[in-house]
């Protein structure tokens, strides 16, 4: 990934890393084909090294994590889901504006 603060989350390091961490988590579900996830790679990328250190900021890729998707009911992507005390908290599907996620982010960041 090309920006240092977006994390890779897996099925072998979700639980650790998205779960059970001490601050939210913002998790971006996508699919390399995904054109519109594309699109959306550049604000992820933003918002990670604006909340570096407030809020994780990561990547599932449902091709390779099918599991995690099916669990989270991933319809269609891309889906952003901000999980809070390892609960998701909020769900954004499809494209959506870099305000909607900070308006979640600051409340969740408190």
């Amino acid at each position: 990934m090309a920006n240092e603060n977006v994390h890779e989350f897996t099925e072998s390091n979700f639980e650790q890393e998205v779960l059970q961490s001490e601050v939210p988590v913002l998790v971006d579900f996508w699919a390399e084909w995904c054109m519109p996830c594309r699109m959306l790679a550049p604000t992820i990328d933003k918002l990670a090294t604006d909340y570096a250190g407030k809020v994780k900021v990561g990547k599932v890729d449902t091709d390779a994590a099918r599991e995690i998707a099916i669990k989270y009911r991933i319809e269609s992507i891309p889906t952003v889901i901000l999980f809070k005390a390892g609960q998701p908290a909020q769900k954004f599907v499809g494209l959506r504006h870099e305000r909607d996620f900070r308006a979640a982010l600051d409340t969740a960041a408190v």
